[in-house]
């Protein structure tokens, strides 16, 4: 990605045109820069907080389609390979069909395996009414408070894209320490 002063500069001369098409690749500190330009009266800020939470979703949305249709193009020994044979994509099927609006916050709020949920998501050929409606319910407030951020402390964008990186890291690690601890467990109960 280029630089983030690069963005500012960018961000500000083109305003919200420029803001969704970004805000669908890097979300989060986008989203905080542009808060900061609204505080600084280049667009309104309801009108950001609009358009990044379209742009979220249109993102989402094409991960969603990557997992959906994007198996339909791999030959299916490559998808075993994967470990995405039939038996298994019933069984994401199944858990998004109990337990997907969970799965999605849960993806959204972590902020570190979303990319992989929506996916998921897809793949596990989740109802894209039921997909939508957690999707949103989770966009909404994730996507105001770094709205808020930006337009409370927007001015320090590079310290806090550095403290998303971190947060994102920390929380990856937990995620995979206890995806392995019960996978391991699992095991052992076998």
């Amino acid at each position: 990605m280029v630089g983030l002063e690069v963005v500012t500069a960018l961000l500000a001369k083109y305003g919200l045109v420029l803001v969704a098409p970004i805000a669908v690749l890097e979300g989060p500190i986008v989203t905080v820069i542009a808060a900061w330009l609204a505080t600084r009266g280049f667009f309104p800020i309801w009108a950001l907080a609009l358009v990044v939470i379209a742009a979220d979703l249109i993102g989402d949305l094409l991960f969603y389609a990557l997992g959906r249709w994007g198996r339909g193009v791999l030959p299916p020994r490559w998808l075993d390979r994967f470990g995405l044979g039939a038996a298994r994509l019933d069984a994401l099927a199944a858990h998004f069909e109990v337990k997907g609006g969970r799965t999605l916050l849960f993806g959204k709020f972590t902020h570190s395996v979303g990319f992989a949920v929506l996916v998921a998501a897809g793949a596990g050929r989740m109802k894209l009414g039921q997909f939508l409606f957690f999707n949103l319910l989770g966009t909404v407030p994730k996507s105001l408070f770094f709205v808020a951020l930006g337009y409370g402390f927007g001015a320090a964008y590079a310290r806090i894209d550095h403290w998303i990186s971190r947060a994102s890291l920390v929380m990856l690690a937990v995620i995979v320490a206890f995806a392995a601890s019960w996978f391991l467990y699992r095991k052992a109960r076998r």
